[in-house]
């Protein structure tokens, strides 16, 4: 067995336990690396030499997530669940129910989407926008797993798509330069022209998600997000006007400075910073405030820094172009085959991975020469490359894509990352990604 196939197998096993992700990644890390036969030394130098490339997000995460429980402490998300929840009548009986669930998750998916190609701030706004909506969502029943399909969507499908913010990055700086430095001639247009086909089954798995798997009601818990002085309930019963003006321009603020500074880091300190001098909470419970935040992303931080050094190991046992040559060799000359192996081979090379962008190098630089030899047209390769590394966005325990939805609806303890985020979404998106790549490669 290959190596990153038996490291892969150990992450997803550990993970389906229930045993903590940073765990299942570090463990899959070291058996992984003796297997490939890395001394222990060697194996350490990797991960710690990875672990870098993980902690900008996860410092990007935990400032973030202080500013979200800053923003709960301050009562605003309190007050607004309260209007929601009162405005429409969500106490007696849950009236056009199905209406109010579907406006949701559209403008959820709206946000998602925007945030990919519109307004490109990636994953910062889910800590923001999704906390406040737990307790509208808990009143309307609503399954998250749901929510979590939608959001994961709403991240992954766009810039795989439209070639415009993270999309432009994606489908031409990265997957379209990577494609003709290794022997393929396509041009810009012909990328998103590919991806139509593999994007439209991850459209019809979002579907299935939410008109069959989890249309039924799920209870919930109403639970405060922030514990400080008084309770959320509390200090929104005194939120004067010009605070909510203050709350409104830290929101507009984080936003705009993200933007313009290309840090998440710096975006969420300038809205903290807004909230610290406002009044909305003491002043002594700063360093609460931020140490909860802190706390609350933590796991979500570890899990990319882990995944990184996961990634590193990976990639220094020299098993990647192992794996894709032993698959060569059992395929023989059946290109359905090929089609298929390559798929799944990309699959397990992005898993551990999770990350779409950072494995397109890896994978075309093996695939596009098999893809040659096989026969594949060049839109076919396209398709095929796309697809592959899209898989590890998709339905990966180390992807941000994955990590982003658990980090908002789990803000109060009542959604599991693996049970909740990872397996629904890799059951609707990558299974439908690899039939439906697979029918693109062997029809364009």
């Amino acid at each position: 067995m290959n190596a990153i196939v038996l490291a892969i197998l150990v992450m997803v096993t550990l993970s389906l336990m229930r045993v903590s992700v940073v765990f299942a990644l570090i463990a899959a890390t070291l058996v992984g690396g003796l297997y490939a036969g890395m001394p222990i030394g060697e194996i350490m130098d990797a991960f710690n030499d990875g672990l870098g490339n993980g902690a900008t997000v996860a410092i990007s995460y935990a400032v973030l997530g202080a500013f979200a429980v800053a923003l709960s402490r301050s009562g605003i998300t309190q007050l607004l669940s309260q209007k929601a929840i009162a405005g429409l009548h969500l106490d007696e009986g849950i009236p056009h129910r199905r209406t109010i669930v579907f406006t949701l998750l559209g403008v959820l998916l709206a946000f998602a989407i925007s945030s990919q190609n519109l307004i490109p701030v990636h994953i910062a706004f889910i800590p923001v926008l999704v906390p406040p909506l737990l307790k509208l969502m808990n009143h309307l029943k609503l399954d998250r797993r749901a929510v979590a399909c939608v959001i994961t969507f709403g991240i992954t499908a766009p810039y795989m798509l439209l070639p415009v913010g993270f999309g432009s990055i994606f489908l031409h700086d990265i997957l379209l330069t990577n494609l003709n430095d290794n022997g393929l001639d396509v041009t810009a247009a012909m990328v998103p022209m590919a991806m139509i086909v593999p994007i439209g089954g991850m459209a019809i798995g979002l579907v299935v998600a939410i008109l069959l798997s989890y249309r039924r009601r799920r209870d919930y818990e109403d639970r405060d997000l922030a514990h400080g002085d008084e309770t959320p309930a509390e200090a929104a019963g005194h939120l004067k006007p010009w605070q909510m003006a203050v709350l409104g321009l830290s929101l507009v603020g984080t936003v705009v400075v993200q933007l313009m500074s290309g840090s998440m880091v710096l975006g969420g300190l300038f809205g903290f910073a807004v909230l610290s001098v406002s009044g909305v909470f003491h002043w002594h419970e700063q360093d609460d405030i931020f140490t909860e935040g802190m706390r609350m992303m933590a796991l979500v931080g570890f899990i990319m820094i882990s995944a990184a050094g996961f990634a590193s190991v990976m990639q220094a046992s020299g098993q990647v172009e192992t794996l894709v040559e032993s698959s060569a060799a059992l395929i023989g000359d059946n290109k359905g085959l090929a089609a298929l192996i390559m798929l799944l081979v990309g699959l397990f090379i992005t898993m551990g991975i999770g990350s779409s962008f950072s494995t397109i190098p890896i994978i075309a630089s093996l695939y596009v020469p098999l893809a040659i030899n096989f026969g594949f047209s060049p839109m076919a390769t396209i398709a095929l490359v796309g697809t592959a590394a899209a898989l590890g966005d998709a339905g990966s325990p180390a992807s941000d894509s994955t990590l982003g939805p658990t980090a908002g609806l789990n803000a109060d303890g009542q959604h599991d990352h693996i049970w909740d985020s990872v397996v629904p979404t890799f059951l609707h998106y990558n299974i439908p990604l690899i039939a439906f790549g697979w029918l693109a490669a062997m029809t364009l």
